[in-house]
């Protein structure tokens, strides 16, 4: 007799982990569920144990095993102070990348390994796919079945696992997991990738789950919805200073220029305007004199800031999944989360950094992800410098 393969999910307590479950259940895993604890500050409330009574309910509901995963640690150290250190320093990090990073595909992925998992799945909302051992044209046929059939993830073929968007635009999550490697996505499965969020919401009541009617949660992978600010103002001193038009003239105030990122409409004061005037946007910021830069002008080229003198970005931290960027192809990047899908070409110059040449100029603030996409499929990205 064949033995099973086993999957460690990581059930959260919401609809899409919880299908997730559902899922490889039915087409013939052995499913463990596991809720990952994470670290939230004393001073905001937490409801990550009702997160995990519903957890609970789901694991019993479907008759798998439940385990808990204290990661409480890993989040704290490689999330919450990394994003807190970047502020401090004026950049804009992206909390979600690292959580992915550091603590789904990192802590929770060595931890279910080393317990005698085959694989980790979650409910993102993005494709893994194994082209090697499809073919490309044929794997274009494909649907989901064939990639969650046991054995998909042969550790042995560790150069065609590509990362693709989630066939609902609306819902996808490829932009939050440019760092995956090879290593990980032939251990990773994403059950729902293939599905739309009202086909998953349908599975849900057919498989009648009890978190079906439960609402998608909002925010920061570690705050829910609570506001940035409020949060990073219990590590980072306030400190008043000025908000300076394109001309230089001093037209409000804020709190402090490291709360603030390019691009934002609110947050600071403007106390010269006239009844005419439209709303002011951050265009750039000096965190060391604490000045924020507005504009009313969508125009950026007409603007005199350094931001704007040319269409190219520098990454860091570069990580290419599936194949290298080649020099002269068109590719499309994505600069923020569920934003335009930017014309671009990349030089890449060597093994963590990079340049985007973009096709018109672009507003981005330094720490941020950018992620570079071949069509439906994820290349990769960096951290803007």
């Amino acid at each position: 007799m064949i033995k099973k393969e086993t999957v460690f999910v990581g059930i959260s307590g919401g609809v899409d982990s919880a299908v997730s479950a559902a899922l490889l259940k039915k087409t013939g895993y052995e499913v463990v569920g596991v809720f990952i604890r994470t670290w939230h500050p004393d001073f905001l409330e937490c409801n990550e144990e009702e997160e995990r009574l519903d957890a609970m309910r789901v694991a019993a509901h479907l008759d798998i095993p439940f385990l808990t995963f204290d990661l409480a640690d890993v989040y704290k150290k490689e999330v919450a102070d990394y994003m807190i250190a970047e502020y401090k320093i004026g950049r804009t990090p992206n909390p979600d990348v690292m959580c992915n990073k550091e603590v789904k595909f990192g802590a929770f992925l060595k931890k279910a390994i080393a317990m005698g998992a085959d694989y980790v799945a979650t409910g993102h909302y993005a494709q893994n796919k194994n082209f090697q051992k499809l073919g490309l044209g044929e794997s274009k046929k494909l649907g989901f079945g064939e990639f969650l059939k046991p054995g998909f993830g042969d550790s042995s073929v560790f150069k065609n696992f590509c990362l693709l968007k989630s066939i609902d635009p609306s819902k996808d999550q490829s932009y939050f997991l440019w760092t995956l490697k090879q290593e990980q996505l032939s251990k990773i499965l994403f059950p729902i990738g293939h599905l739309k969020k009202t086909e998953v919401r349908k599975l849900a009541k057919k498989f009648k789950l009890p978190v079906a009617e439960k609402k998608d949660s909002q925010g920061i992978c570690f705050l829910g919805a609570v506001d940035l600010k409020d949060f990073l103002k219990h590590y980072i001193k306030e400190k008043k200073g000025k908000v300076l038009n394109e001309k230089g003239e001093e037209i409000g105030f804020h709190d402090g220029a490291v709360f603030h990122t390019l691009g934002e409409r609110h947050g600071f004061t403007i106390t010269k305007k006239s009844p005419n005037d439209g709303a002011y946007y951050i265009v750039a910021k000096d965190v060391k004199k604490n000045i924020l830069y507005v504009s009313q002008d969508k125009n950026l080229q007409k603007l005199g800031f350094k931001e704007f003198k040319n269409f190219c970005l520098s990454l860091e931290n570069t990580n290419w999944i599936s194949e290298i960027p080649k020099a002269g192809k068109n590719y499309t990047a994505q600069i923020r989360y569920h934003g335009e899908f930017l014309p671009c070409r990349i030089k890449v110059i060597n093994k963590t950094k990079a340049e985007i040449i973009f096709q018109k100029p672009i507003l981005v603030a330094s720490g941020q992800s950018c992620v570079v996409y071949d069509k439906d499929i994820c290349l990769g990205g960096g951290v803007v410098s």
